[in-house]
């Protein structure tokens, strides 16, 4: 048990944070929700009742969406665009790593799918950005959703005529959500391969030796 705990204990304690992160939002949450419909004269929804809400479920895949945009550009970005000195950056002084595809399928440990040909070879090759990028456009889809949802709801308790979810694909409200967090992961991402080139973590993989030259790019 301890060997599994050692060798997965990065994903376990993430994979927590997150749980208690998602119950505080979805109880918080169900608070401020029922403040509102209390403002508005409306009766208040029960715990289990705001999960499937379309308020809770809008504002959990608006942040999914903003996080997996980050990390498909990241990975997608840093394949070709360098930052001289930064943790998070291949030299660009440095010869391709994944040169030579086909030879490499040969390697003690390689995957499998390696050695099925081009197309698979090509496939897996940029498996991790395409996985990620359509973890995105199914997050926007589902916040557009629930968002369009939520906004109809609103809209008829103050007696207007709801938008339908193809008329909310333009609404400011819908883009508002989207880019207060678009703008926040670039920027993070952003001032994480700046600070990465002059500031370290001991023992960490996401910063150079701390004994590395400011010189010295990648981790």
């Amino acid at each position: 048990m301890s060997h599994f705990l050692k060798n997965n204990g990065l994903t376990i304690v993430l994979l927590l944070l997150f749980a208690a992160s998602i119950i505080g939002q979805w109880i918080t949450g169900w608070y401020f929700e029922n403040e509102e419909l209390t403002v508005h004269g409306e009766q208040a929804v029960s715990l289990g009742q705001y999960a499937t809400d379309p308020h809770f479920i809008s504002t959990v895949f608006e942040n999914w969406e903003s996080e997996f945009l980050q990390m498909s550009a990241y990975v997608v970005l840093t394949a070709f665009l360098f930052q001289k000195g930064s943790a998070e950056s291949s030299d660009p002084d440095v010869p391709p790593r994944d040169a030579d595809l086909a030879k490499q399928a040969a390697k003690p440990g390689a995957p499998k799918i390696l050695r099925q040909g081009a197309f698979f070879r090509g496939l897996y090759a940029h498996s991790l950005g395409i996985t990620l990028l359509m973890l995105f456009a199914a997050s926007f889809f589902l916040h557009w959703k629930y968002s369009a949802a939520e906004a109809a709801a609103e809209a008829r308790m103050h007696g207007e005529i709801p938008l339908t979810m193809a008329q909310y694909l333009w609404d400011p409200r819908l883009w508002f959500e989207s880019f207060q967090n678009w703008q926040s992961e670039f920027l993070s991402t952003a001032v994480l391969v700046v600070l990465s080139i002059f500031l370290r973590q001991k023992e960490s993989p996401e910063s150079k030796p701390v004994a590395a030259p400011h010189g010295q790019t990648g981790a």
